[in-house]
């Protein structure tokens, strides 16, 4: 099983010890980003799994190809050239105080890049699955017309295409999302949110929603995801619900429509070490408990409970085997030590 994921990897500069910009002398670098949080993810879980990108050549463009290397991410793909690669800082929150993103990724080697400069009959040559994300074309109209490329060509290839909406308004407008995502849907088999992105993007908005309440209900999305489902002719609608009492307690579950069928996830009660990458991992998960053939409720569960994980570990990257995902799935969530 070959699964191809297209996006922006950058460096992420964080804030150490959980302490503000101001505070700070020194920053934490690591890597990461939507679909290459995917690809690590499923990776991680066995399959074989490539990211597309465009990155300079330079130190931080070869050190972010490394690190996805060593992970076991098929990198021969990723596309050399442009300036710079994107950062985004992070300031890490606590108790009431939310984190804090900045991005500085204007000019970065992947938004310059255009329709034909990938060789997507080739890329997915034996691939059954292809997934991007809302931000990937927010980053500028060549790439959103690359991304539509990719899209035409993954389904003339016979993948199934997935999506998560992701919706940054630090990119782009909803108006502004709503006409290159609606065009980018027709292509789509499985749509991955969260209780924002459906209202943000398509103005499809749950009669329930009040994600500032830290109380949010899976039965007032069924209708959402019904209505994407009906909109767009997809066979799978995921959206996760997270219930934000703090930045360090969350509640964490998702509700899928596949099938016809509205399924709910057992909701866990999560203390967060770096919630950064939270939905990247559901979606890794997702993905691989669909296209090694678990059924939508196996799917699911495997999805949040590997999310659920992925909340405990720093950085983006969710470093997590399908074993871990699935003793807790199963109901060991004691956290005792393994021995």
């Amino acid at each position: 099983m070959k699964v191809v994921t297209f996006g922006e990897i950058m460096m992420r500069l964080a804030t150490p010890g959980r302490l503000r910009f101001s505070q700070a002398k020194e920053l934490e670098l690591t890597y990461g980003g939507g679909e290459a949080n995917v690809a690590v993810s499923l990776a991680n879980f066995g399959l074989d799994a490539a990211f597309v990108t465009r990155l300079p050549k330079n130190p931080f463009g070869d050190s972010a190809v490394n690190v996805l290397r060593g992970l076991g991410v098929d990198t021969t793909k990723i596309a050399r050239g442009g300036d710079r690669i994107g950062i985004y800082f992070l300031e890490t929150g606590a108790s009431q105080r939310a984190s804090v993103v900045v991005y500085d990724r204007a000019g970065s080697a992947i938004s310059q890049v255009k329709p034909g400069m990938f060789d997507w009959a080739e890329i997915f040559r034996g691939a059954s699955w292809f997934h991007f994300t809302g931000i990937t074309p927010a980053l500028g109209p060549d790439v959103a017309a690359a991304t539509m490329e990719a899209c035409i060509a993954a389904k003339a290839a016979g993948l199934t295409v997935s999506c998560d909406l992701n919706y940054r308004k630090k990119l782009w407008t909803p108006a502004e999302a709503q006409a290159t995502m609606t065009e980018l849907m027709r292509w789509v088999d499985v749509a991955i949110g969260n209780e924002e992105d459906s209202e943000k993007v398509f103005g499809i908005k749950s009669a329930s929603a009040d994600v500032t309440s830290g109380q949010v209900a899976a039965e007032g999305y069924e209708q959402v995801a019904r209505t994407m489902a009906e909109k767009f002719n997809l066979s799978t609608v995921a959206i996760t619900l997270r219930e934000s009492r703090s930045a360090d307690n969350n509640g964490w579950s998702a509700m899928l429509l596949h099938e016809g069928k509205a399924l709910k996830s057992r909701v866990y009660d999560i203390d967060i070490v770096d919630r950064v990458g939270g939905g990247d991992s559901f979606a890794g998960g997702l993905i691989y408990g669909l296209a090694t053939g678990k059924s939508g409720q196996e799917a699911l569960e495997f999805a949040v409970a590997a999310s659920c994980l992925k909340h405990s570990i720093s950085g983006d990257f969710n470093l997590v085997s399908v074993a871990e995902v699935e003793s807790l799935a199963k109901g060991d969530g004691s956290g005792r030590v393994q021995r």
